[in-house]
């Protein structure tokens, strides 16, 4: 005979390892399974507890399933119990053991025993499948109508897994329900209630809920009783009569008023006289003003009901409990844009919530301000939280710098502001400002001529103080560079005189040096500080341009390829005295960007670091060529490897490769369509683009305004279609072995079929990409064109980069999606070996 359950238990805990314990487990299942074979009835209940035990452990005890079935169908209550309970441990609905116990639970069912009965429909609630729900539905709809209410209440319960299972069924006990909402026991409410609430939540045609809101006065008579009773001894929780039952009932009034004015009108007395009488001091009374503030904003209510609610929420933010403030912050972010006014006037206390050591109320305070924020309040919230990026947790500030920037941008009472606000974002958290923001602030200045000395001198001073911020520096040195001669200008027109010092030439060329030398500036910066010490030659005295040529000499050998490129081409221009001034002249103000609070840049490129420049540049192309239409069931995508299909359109190009033989391998002899010339051939895409190096091109032909050279804010070069042209986001279309492949779509809205891809290659690998190769294939409904690649090599780790231009054509466009095959081939550095990728391109849907 095995111990009892206690022994066990002891002698469990008493283990000092775990192979003890696994020890003991083994000895006692043994036992087990020997009483289970002999058929010991007097011990099953025993051994059933103790499987139980053993299986909270973590055993396998699935040999004491038939052992609890055994025990369901004993006439014993005490034996049904220990048998259920292992029903509802050891087996799930999906066990086909439980198919046995089927008329079991039906008999149980109809048991004279309430507790026998309750026994069942416990398990019933917990284990049902769908089977065993169409077979008890009848008997459970049966126990609705009990005298008992304890068996009621189980029975609602029942029912409601029975629904879930078997959504059919609710015409079953639809006409049981308004019965029992005039039940008198509070435990039959809860239940019934708990079951009205998921049939209206999964009710598809709004049927249920139709009849639900008949309930309406029914619902709203209970709510007044359990609001205007007295003391009951019974119910009371805290001076609070049945609060459980009061969440319940308002959970489902909000879910009955929503979008029904009739019904909402219903229900505004009893939810002002809840939010008005309901004590607040303590928790009890503060669950259910806060389901009465959900009910209130969900339903079509009163405008003076919904201010009382947001309110309660402002007085929640009053609370110590850390509970109460989370979850007050939580719904004024969700009722903010409902009653914008209502919830400002509490901006006072959730500013201060930004002081609060719970790290997540600060960061639900952070949200709701953003919202607050606008054009009249936009200097008091700004400061504040300024103030709390000086303070705020690392994890805090690429969000909430980006977060200011834009607000800053968008509600700026006036330019002079903006740029002090964003200067003074910029000295304390630099190197999270996004790039869109220092091109915008760079745009701004450059098209505002009464900034333009005003940013100079202030960006100068900042500059002197600090040096670490590189979105500072990038910028400060830039309006340096641009505006360098009314910085030294002291006949400049300038309001605020007294915060400016006289600032000389001498002093100018030592703070670039100093920058230039500091630790800190990155490559992007340093790029600025050339373009800006070249660009000065031409706004400063001839004294400073021998200095200034001697910063710029050291560079000429640099391992950055891009700063050496740079340092050359300017070392270059100082031999052309008679245009150097033309070619340095002032820039057009650049586009602005549009600013996104959630700025995020790939892996592969280095923090702070614009694309630098390409050595090939595309004239716009003009693109108005129909398309016609192939036939639909060629769609099918190449399979790189396998035999050719004539079903598809490939091309490839590469500057120093013929790619016919590799084209010839990939795609088959004949059934591909191969495009080995660059030039355009293809009718459909008949777009013509003049390709023109940048390296091998006079600097006299150059268009002076839109030289990246000259331009430490140029971008990548991406030909457009026409002026109405739409610049989509870029995005990472391909990443693998060192290789980045960023697509830059362009769209005309005249001609939504066509598509003008500027595929960008970027090698974060520590060796060149030598004799680089991209090809490309799509479905039949697609065309394609490719034009000539910028260059065969793609420089190591992110310094450099390869363009190519990529004109696409689809005839199913709003039909069908564009998809791509894309393969590359390359050897890496001076390794004979070619290393090749493939690859998917699924293009976002508005292409």
């Amino acid at each position: 005979m095995s111990q009892h359950l206690r022994e066990l238990i002891k002698v469990v805990r008493s283990a000092r390892t775990a192979q003890e314990e696994r020890e003991v487990i083994t000895k006692e299942l043994a036992a087990i399974r020997t009483a289970c074979a002999q058929e010991e009835n007097d011990f099953r209940p025993r051994n059933v507890a103790k499987m139980l035990y053993i299986h909270m452990l973590g055993y396998n005890t699935q040999f004491g399933q038939m052992e609890c079935l055994k025990l369901i169908v004993s006439p014993h209550y005490s034996d049904k119990r220990i048998g259920y309970l292992g029903l509802m441990i050891l087996l799930d609905e999906k066990q086909e053991v439980l198919m046995l116990v089927t008329n079991s639970l039906k008999n149980d069912l109809n048991h004279f025993n309430q507790f026998v009965v309750g026994l069942a429909l416990c398990a019933l609630g917990n284990i049902a499948s769908q089977s065993i729900a169409r077979d008890t539905a009848a008997e459970v709809e049966k126990q609705l109508s009990s005298s008992n209410p304890y068996i009621r209440k189980k029975a609602a319960l029942c029912a409601l897994r029975i629904l879930r299972k078997v959504p059919e069924l609710v015409e079953y006990f639809l006409p049981r329900i308004k019965n029992l909402l005039s039940d008198k026991n509070h435990g039959v409410l809860i239940a019934t209630l708990s079951l009205m609430i998921e049939l209206s939540k999964t009710d598809n045609n709004g049927t249920i809920l139709q009849h639900f809101r008949k309930l309406t006065p029914t619902l709203l008579r209970t709510m007044r009783q359990l609001t205007q009773s007295g003391f009951a001894p019974e119910y009371d929780v805290a001076g609070i009569t049945d609060p459980f039952l009061q969440v319940k009932l308002l959970r489902l009034l909000g879910i009955l008023g929503a979008s029904d004015p009739t019904t909402s009108d219903q229900m505004n007395d009893i939810l002002a006289q809840v939010a008005t009488n309901t004590d607040s001091m303590r928790n009890v009374g503060n669950s259910i003003l806060y389901e009465c503030v959900q009910t209130i904003m969900s339903i079509e209510s009163e405008n003076g009901l919904r201010i009382l609610a947001v309110n309660i929420l402002g007085r929640f933010l009053m609370n110590r409990d850390n509970n109460s403030r989370y979850v007050a912050l939580n719904t004024l972010c969700k009722v903010v844009g409902i009653e914008p006014e209502a919830v400002q006037r509490h901006r006072n206390m959730i500013v201060d919530c930004l002081k609060d050591p719970d790290i997540s109320i600060r960061r639900r305070s952070l949200e709701l301000i953003y919202a607050l924020v606008n054009a009249t309040n936009v200097r008091n919230l700004v400061r504040e939280l300024i103030s709390f990026l000086l303070v705020a947790d690392i994890e805090f500030r690429p969000d909430l710098t980006a977060r200011l920037c834009a607000l800053t941008e968008q509600y700026a009472p006036h330019k002079r502001w903006q740029v002090d606000t964003i200067l003074k974002i910029m000295s304390i958290a630099g190197n999270y400002v996004p790039d869109e923001v220092c091109s915008n602030l760079i745009a701004l200045i450059a098209s505002t001529k009464d900034l333009q000395t005003y940013a100079a001198h202030k960006m100068y001073l900042a500059l002197t103080k600090d040096i670490s911020q590189q979105a500072m520096v990038q910028v400060g040195v830039w309006c340096i560079g641009e505006f360098g001669d009314l910085l030294t200008n002291s006949t400049s027109p300038v309001e605020d005189a007294k915060e400016f010092v006289k600032v000389s030439e001498t002093d100018v060329l030592n703070l670039l040096s100093r920058i230039l030398k500091a630790p800190t500036t990155t490559a992007p910066s340093k790029i600025y500080i050339l373009t800006a010490l070249m660009k000065l030659t031409a706004r400063f005295s001839t004294e400073y341009h021998e200095t200034a040529r001697h910063l710029i000499s050291n560079y000429t050998a640099d391992l950055n390829l891009e700063l050496q490129s740079r340092a050359c081409e300017f070392e270059k221009m100082f031999q052309w005295n008679n245009i150097r001034s033309q070619l340095l002249d002032r820039m057009p103000p650049p586009d602005p960007k549009p600013l996104s609070t959630s700025i995020s840049s790939p892996a592969s490129l280095p923090s702070r670091a614009r694309p630098p420049r390409t050595n090939t540049r595309e004239e716009a192309p003009a693109v108005d060529q129909l398309v016609t239409k192939p036939k639909p069931e060629d769609e099918t995508l190449i399979n790189f490897g396998d035999d050719a299909s004539d079903s598809l359109t490939t091309q490839t190009q590469s500057v120093t490769d013929n790619p016919m033989d590799v084209l010839n391998k990939i795609f088959g002899g004949s059934g591909a369509s191969v495009s080995v010339n660059p030039a355009p051939s293809n009718p459909v895409l008949n777009i013509p683009i003049t390709n023109t190096p940048i390296i091998n091109t006079p600097i006299v032909n150059t268009p002076i305004m839109a030289s990246p050279i000259l331009d430490p804010n140029a971008s990548v070069s991406t030909p457009g279609l026409a002026n109405n042209q739409i610049n989509l986001p870029p995005f990472i279309a391909f990443q693998q072995s060192g290789l980045t492949i960023q697509f830059q779509c362009i769209k005309q809205p005249t001609s939504p079929h066509l598509t003008l891809v500027n595929a960008i290659f970027y090698n974060s690998s520590p060796q060149p990409m030598e004799n680089f190769i991209f090809q490309s294939a799509v479905p039949r409904y697609v065309k394609l064109q490719l034009q000539p690649a910028s260059a065969s090599t793609i420089p190591p780790l992110n310094v450099g980069f390869v363009t190519q231009i990529v004109k696409l054509a689809n005839s199913l466009h709003g039909q069908k999606p564009l998809v791509m095959k894309i393969r590359a081939e390359w050897n890496a550095g001076s390794s004979p070996t070619k290393t090749t990728v493939e690859g998917t391109v699924n293009f976002p849907p508005n292409i």
